[in-house]
């Protein structure tokens, strides 16, 4: 936690208040659930003190009431009904508080008949007429993710499951309600997010990383009171430890270094990307001031939240003797100081005299410097021979196109329509691609396994656009990357969604003449797929293909800064970089509307996407490993990313990926068999988009098995193949540098051995 804590001066004006308007509101005495001691003990108005420790006292009062109502509603649903594991109940439940927060107050509110219905109905008249519309809209959204995904917590407690975790960082997200936490930063802070700015990758990041760090500090704080007296399984020292089949202890110092890991990730991001940002949309200096106090916002919140679990009694246990000892009871008190304060079940962050505020604020941003480090020292184009493949877990049977004969002609004979098979005009280095290259990689071997049912011309289509979605990934970084050219990159990136028109594709004169392949064979793929779509569709389909070539744009930042991404921004990112999203939106759009398209934002739906996208992009990683790590210098592998987090070798890395990509089968599967059905009940969806979604199943099967088969079966990963590219296609690998420290790079890129004295010298070269 490299930012010290502050408290509000306002603190004990907020803390009388909220006891008042619980009181006020049904939620001490007679509700059940707490008695005024709780409150006492638990403080949230020293968590908003600390959190928020700049706003005035009305405002700091009127954050503290929401916290208050969070943990009430969080203690009330685990009374009602997670421990009588009463799901329909608690869905009905959960569907009404949304009436609770209506966009325009003139539409009021139903007779609360509760204490977290008549909570919510003020909160809300309180605190929207301040914020605007896109405010309502945000928040709304988030509170209702927080009450909505505990569904998802309740059916994990009653099959007894512990989830995978990617799963539970996605997941955790929603429940947790740190997104939720990251509007209120807003409003206490006077500082909102100009909309034209709130869904862009860095706000997206932001919030993302700074709900990641509040939940993993939560889940280390609260371990013992969730594992051990609640039953819970939504933990993610949990997760891990089941994961990794380790102690306690181990999975509590994993758990702090993706801790550590993504608060990283937030800097690097605030630091990197929100500059380029603002310069890029021509964000005006006061939305710039609002985004940076914002920001600064997150910032406090997450020091504050720090200090705020060091003294209150709902997490922190009583003084023991070390993991697993059980010993002590929570004192209370909640507002300990110093050696006063109590320590939780197993070691973590230190108390005591001279380990608070700067000092132990300098003492963790020390401690978070070998990872720090890490991340940007990777040495590029390591000799690591052949990539090693586990026994892939496949349960889903292989089909193929009968038409892939005809579609691997047709697809090198477009290719070389479309100008990819050659050196473009005046960029050097462009030429990456020839026939004998697009043959081997055979994309529509692919194609063939993914859609067995698509008719010659849907094959085609199919086989062309991972022709040029390929293409535009091998383009990029050797064309921009070795170059340094992220200007040149983002001009690129921003001229292609000039060939994909929304109004009339099939116009002649809605587009510009293209002036590389990459344009031309884009304009010509856009015509075919989206002249039969309707506007929406081509929409939908459009910011598919867009979050594809923007990911480009990332991996290039990452290579110009040499960093390892961080475990969860490359999970995440990855599913755009292998461009599953473009592929599986085809399959969506064909649905028509036969099914609700709010079915897509499940969370059951997203889940089942989300699983076979990472299962298929980790599984390319595996086999890409020689290609990316050794041919290519490249950063960006799963393997490398696990490798460089828990600084462990390659064999250990493989088997992390290896079980978690078996996780995410699984969880696929659990999908299908359990969560499916009853997402189909809750929202009484007719046979006819029952049928429809099972055969979406049934596609995504297809779309695992496809390729996995395309992996084994093309001539792109192995390392005599790799050796026969590099004599053939000189443009493919980056230029061998000259200059005073790059005698390794150049000894690595004939194929030799470094020495260890080489290896030193070339961290230089990429700074």
């Amino acid at each position: 936690m490299a930012y010290p804590a502050r408290l509000n001066p306002h603190l004990e004006e907020a803390r009388a208040h909220s006891t008042e308007w619980a009181r006020g509101m049904g939620m001490l005495e007679g509700s059940g659930v707490w008695e005024e001691s709780d409150l006492a003990a638990h403080d949230y108005a020293l968590l908003c003190a600390y959190t928020h420790p700049d706003c005035d006292g009305p405002d700091l009062s009127l954050v503290t009431d929401w916290y208050v109502w969070v943990f009430f509603f969080d203690d009330h649903f685990l009374e009602v009904y997670k421990r009588p594991q009463d799901r329909e109940g608690g869905k009905a439940y959960l569907e009404r508080l949304a009436a609770f927060m209506p966009m325009d107050l003139a539409d009021g509110f139903p007779e609360p008949t509760n204490p977290v219905e008549a909570g919510l109905a003020d909160l809300w008249a309180r605190t929207v007429p301040s914020m605007s519309p896109a405010w309502r809209k945000r928040f709304a959204e988030s509170t209702e993710n927080l009450l909505n995904e505990s569904d998802w917590e309740l059916s994990n407690i009653n099959a007894e499951r512990v989830a995978n975790p990617v799963e539970y960082i996605e997941m955790r997200r929603k429940v947790g309600g740190a997104p939720w936490s990251a509007g209120l930063v807003e409003f206490a802070a006077g500082a909102e997010i100009p909309a034209a700015l709130a869904d862009s990758r860095p706000l997206r990041v932001l919030k993302d990383t700074f709900s990641d760090a509040v939940h993993l500090r939560n889940d280390l704080f609260s371990y013992q009171r969730e594992i051990e007296e609640e039953g819970e399984l939504s933990n993610g020292v949990l997760v891990l430890e089941t994961f990794l089949g380790c102690t306690t202890q181990e999975a509590a110092d994993a758990v702090n270094d993706l801790l550590t890991s993504r608060i990283q990730q937030f800097e690097n991001t605030a630091l990197t990307e929100l500059g380029p940002l603002f310069a890029e949309t021509g964000t005006g200096p006061q939305g710039a001031a609002d985004t940076l106090a914002y920001v600064k916002g997150l910032q406090d919140w997450q020091s504050g939240g720090h200090e705020w679990h060091m003294r209150s009694s709902r997490y922190m246990n009583g003084v023991g003797d070390g993991v697993g000892d059980g010993a002590g009871e929570a004192d209370g008190s909640g507002a300990g100081e110093g050696a006063g304060a109590p320590v939780p079940l197993f070691s973590m962050t230190p108390v005591g005299l001279g380990t608070s505020d700067f000092a132990r604020a300098i003492a963790s941003y020390g401690a978070g410097a070998p990872a720090r480090a890490r991340s940007h020292s990777h040495v590029p184009f390591q000799r690591v021979g052949p990539s090693q493949l586990p026994d892939f877990q496949m349960p889903f049977e292989l089909k193929l196109s009968p038409h892939l004969d005809h579609s691997r002609e047709h697809t090198v004979e477009w290719a070389h329509r479309m100008g990819i098979l050659e050196a473009q005009p005046g960029i050097p280095g462009s030429g990456v691609w020839d026939e004998e290259r697009i043959r081997r990689i055979d994309l529509p071997l692919c194609s063939a396994g993914i859609h067995p049912d698509a008719s010659p011309e849907g094959l085609d289509l199919t086989s062309d656009w991972l022709a040029w979605g390929t293409y535009g990934d091998d383009y990029f970084p050797v064309v921009y990357g070795n170059a340094r050219d992220l200007a040149g990159a983002k001009a690129c990136n921003e001229r292609l969604s000039l060939f994909m028109p929304i109004d009339d594709p099939t116009d002649p004169t809605a587009t510009p003449e293209p002036a590389t392949a990459l344009e031309r064979g884009l304009a010509d793929l856009w015509v075919r797929t989206a002249g039969p779509m309707e506007p929406e569709a081509r929409r939908t389909f459009r910011t598919a293909v867009e979050e594809m070539t923007a990911s480009w744009l990332w991996e290039l930042a990452n290579q110009a800064q040499n960093r390892i991404p961080d475990p969860v921004d490359y999970i995440e990112m990855r599913r755009r970089t292998f461009g599953s999203d473009m592929t599986m939106s085809l399959s969506r759009l064909s649905h028509g509307k036969r099914v609700p398209p709010e079915i897509y934002r499940t969370g059951p739906m997203r889940s089942l996407e989300n699983a076979a996208q990472d299962y298929a992009c980790l599984l390319n990683d595996v086999f890409s490993y020689q290609k990316e790590i050794e041919f290519e210098g490249e950063v960006h592998n799963g393997v490398l990313v696990v490798q460089n987090f828990f600084n462990c070798d390659y064999p250990t890395a493989l088997r992390i990926i290896d079980d978690l990509m078996n996780g995410r089968m699984r969880q696929f599967q659990h999908v299908v068999a359990h969560e499916l059905p009853a997402l189909y009940d809750d929202f009484a969806l007719d046979a006819d988009a029952r049928a429809v979604l099972d055969g979406y199943v049934a596609e995504l099967e297809n779309w695992l098995s496809g390729i996995l088969n395309w992996h084994h079966g093309c001539k792109r990963y192995k390392e005599h193949e790799l050796l026969e590219d590099r004599a053939r296609i000189k443009g493919w690998l980056p230029p061998v540098p000259n200059g005073l420290g790059t005698s390794a790079a150049r000894t690595r890129l004939l194929g030799w051995e470094p020495t260890r004295s080489s290896v030193r010298e070339v961290p230089q070269m990429a700074q």
